[in-house]
């Protein structure tokens, strides 16, 4: 088990099982490779915390909430990075960030899990139609 001290949730308990690891980190943040997803509610918004750093924690969620017809199918790479052995096993989540009054939805970024051995990446897409779309 885990503890740690977050600032927007207080001392929060992980079990090892739990923490999702990227090992190259996140876009921008390749120090940061463990995190525990944090359910928000009644909601299908979750929180991605950082296990490293207190203050770091992403509002996250699956793409098809905001938008049904996202589809994504990894290549065979990033299949292999995952350690993927079924595509069932895989978890696709959108980072979200909020604006204002607005919430943006980061399309081009998702994040790819392997719901059994809780190993992550963040992929880049090359594509710029709906990349980011303002839900709010």
């Amino acid at each position: 088990m885990i503890k740690i001290n977050t600032s927007r949730f207080g001392v929060l308990e992980a079990e090892e099982e739990k923490i999702i690891n990227f090992p190259d980190g996140l876009v921008g943040l390749s120090d940061m490779t463990r995190f525990i997803l944090i359910d928000y509610k009644d909601t299908p918004i979750k929180w991605l915390q950082s296990l490293e750093d207190p203050d770091i924690a992403f509002i996250v969620t699956s793409p098809d909430t905001i938008m049904p017809e996202y589809s994504l199918e990894p290549d065979k790479t990033v299949k292999q990075y995952l350690q993927l052995e079924d595509n069932d096993d895989i978890v696709v989540l959108i980072i979200m960030r909020v604006q204002g009054n607005d919430v943006i939805a980061n399309f081009q970024g998702p994040l790819l899990l392997n719901a059994r051995n809780k190993r992550g990446v963040q992929i880049i897409l090359d594509f710029h139609n709906k990349a980011y779309q303002k839900i709010g």
